[in-house]
């Protein structure tokens, strides 16, 4: 596992981190975690955050724990918490023996909450989540004390003990602490610290009818955990002096920091965790991988690589305040990767037959192709050529407009690694549609002939009709058609109805064996990864990645 390519060297954590070795507040210590909900898959955004937490420590010659925070046993599964490390570890990050859960330590928080009620810190409250909703007040008006909120140490011990045993119905009561009801911040005002929830956990089964809340066991599992740095998003700044109180008023004696950073937000998607299960669960998409969905197991099954997602978070950098990032940056990023990496191949989406007149009839060619022309080290491949060939429709205009360099009546192009052919008729069916194209070529215009140097404007990619291997395309588009999705009452009036295009096309004969998961560049359309659910042996399935055409590199030369 790798962690070098992660977040820039410099930002605002890293000057408090410099910071703090200077002063020698955790004695030179960094050690940071990355703490998960597994009530879900992850998502880009979560990535970002997994590359800044792994890499800030790192950095700094520190540690970085992954830990589950499953406190809400209602809506965690073992299928989230196996799909989280495999991201992590797919993005090229290692927790080595630092992996942990927040139900590692019930028994503590609860000794802990018992600790605080006996401090006088914590109560038993009865009222419902509404009244408490109720109680609590506005921005600009005070919050009410809970009638409840003077019952006795012992009275609160009791009640606790009895929560914990079962004694009481869900909802019926919570643990609350103790703070200030008039804090000009609401999640001061007397914050629940723990409820009665009946269900049944992934990990501790039924031992447990009550389960902390998020804001309690956060900074106390970090405290346990001796994290220096506990680095999370903008949204937990008004919570950070709860983090600090618990702390405080259970003299714990770590106290890490907590640092807020803006979080990713991307255009044309949303990246909330309940509307990403939303669509899954309401079959706007076919599952958690479905390759237009901006989780981290659909990036990689549309054929992202780790290293140019690292190198998106790379790029974004760290803030301290929100903004909508370009997803054309993102694309820019797998474009710069597989340019350098991704095997050619030559592939027809939207297939026209071409047949070649003057060519002999039953014969093949072996004509030679470059891998990759910027690798040559990757050296070349072999390609039938034979009568009979597949062009796309949109290389072929009957009546060309001005500038149509392509193939037309009378005009010539070169077939790329091939020949040099003029359109001498086409053949149409009842409709009035071209069904072929008829052609002669020139055999000295091959490599090496002696007209190999003849000029023509265009150069179409091809494949051998004989030697052809159907295949499946999914062409991608953006899940949604606009680029705030949220705008409006429902994001899902949204979903863009064209998000994905099936066609059935025609590849070279050498990727008859592709591997899933195998990365081309199809010449003129764009990257593509063999699917790793649905292609087989003989059922070939590709994912188109990214176009060709990078929009975001030619905003910056603009």
């Amino acid at each position: 596992m790798t962690t070098e390519a992660s977040m820039p060297s410099s930002n605002f954590i890293q000057n408090i981190i410099d910071e703090d070795a200077r002063t020698n507040k955790h004695q030179g210590r960094v050690h940071t975690r990355f703490p998960p909900e597994p009530n879900g898959y992850l998502h880009i955004g979560h990535a970002k955050s997994i590359c800044l937490n792994f890499g800030i420590a790192a950095q700094n010659g520190g540690l970085c724990n992954l830990r589950f925070d499953d406190t809400n046993p209602s809506k965690e599964d073992v299928e989230y918490v196996d799909s989280i490390q495999e991201d992590v570890r797919w993005l090229g990050f290692d927790w080595q023996d630092r992996m942990f859960y927040a139900s590692d330590y019930f028994g503590r928080l609860y000794e802990y909450a018992v600790l605080l009620i006996r401090k006088g810190k914590a109560y038993v409250c009865d009222l419902s989540a509404q009244e408490i909703r109720d109680y609590r007040g506005t921005l600009t008006q005070p919050g009410q004390e809970s009638p409840y909120r003077n019952r006795s140490v012992a009275e609160n011990l009791d009640l606790f003990e009895r929560m914990r045993q079962g004694e009481f119905p869900d909802g019926s009561r919570v643990l609350r602490a103790k703070i200030d009801m008039a804090s000009p911040n609401l999640n001061m005002r007397d914050p629940v610290l723990y409820r009665i929830l009946r269900s049944h956990h992934h990990r501790t089964g039924n031992q447990w009818c009550i389960y902390p809340m998020y804001d309690y066991a956060h900074p106390l599992s970090d405290a346990i955990e001796k994290v220096t740095h506990s680095i999370c998003t903008l949204e937990f700044e008004d919570h950070r002096p709860l983090y600090d109180w618990v702390l405080a008023a259970v003299e714990h004696e770590y106290r890490p920091q907590q640092i807020e950073f803006a979080r990713l937000n991307l255009n044309y998607t949303v990246m909330s965790k309940r509307k990403l299960r939303e669509l899954v669960e309401q079959k706007y998409v076919n599952g958690w991988d479905d390759p237009r969905m901006p989780t981290i197991s659909g990036l990689r099954r549309r054929g992202y690589t780790p290293e140019a997602i690292r190198d998106f978070c790379d790029r974004i950098g760290v803030a301290k305040s929100n903004s909508i990032v370009d997803i054309a940056l993102l694309e820019h990023c797998i474009r710069e990767d597989l340019n350098a990496r991704a095997m050619r191949a030559m592939a027809v989406l939207r297939p026209l037959k071409v047949v070649i007149d003057n060519y002999p009839e039953g014969v093949t060619e072996e004509l030679a192709a470059e891998n990759n022309p910027e690798k040559p080290e990757m050296g070349n491949r072999t390609i039938p050529f034979s009568r009979e060939l597949f062009i796309e429709q949109e290389d072929f205009c009957e009546n060309p407009p001005k500038k149509f360099f392509r193939l037309a009546p009378g005009q010539e192009v070169r077939l790329k690694h091939a020949y040099i052919i003029k359109c001498e008729r086409v053949v149409k069916d009842g409709a009035g549609n071209v069904v072929a194209v008829h052609c002669t070529y020139d055999p000295d215009t091959k490599s090496g002939g002696a007209a190999s140097g003849k000029k023509v404007k265009g150069t179409l990619h091809w494949v051998s009709a004989a030697h052809a291997v159907k295949a499946e395309a999914r062409l991608y588009d953006n899940l949604f058609n606009v680029e705030n999705p949220d705008e409006g009452e429902d994001y899902k009036t949204n979903l863009n109805p064209n998000s994905l295009d099936v066609l059935q096309c025609f590849v070279e004969p050498g990727l008859a064996a592709a591997e899933p998961g195998t990365r081309y560049q199809f010449l003129r359309q764009g990257y593509f990864c063999v699917d790793t659910v649905d292609s087989r042996p003989g059922q070939l399935v590709f994912n188109r990645i990214v176009s060709l055409r990078d929009s975001w590199a030619k905003a910056q030369k603009s």
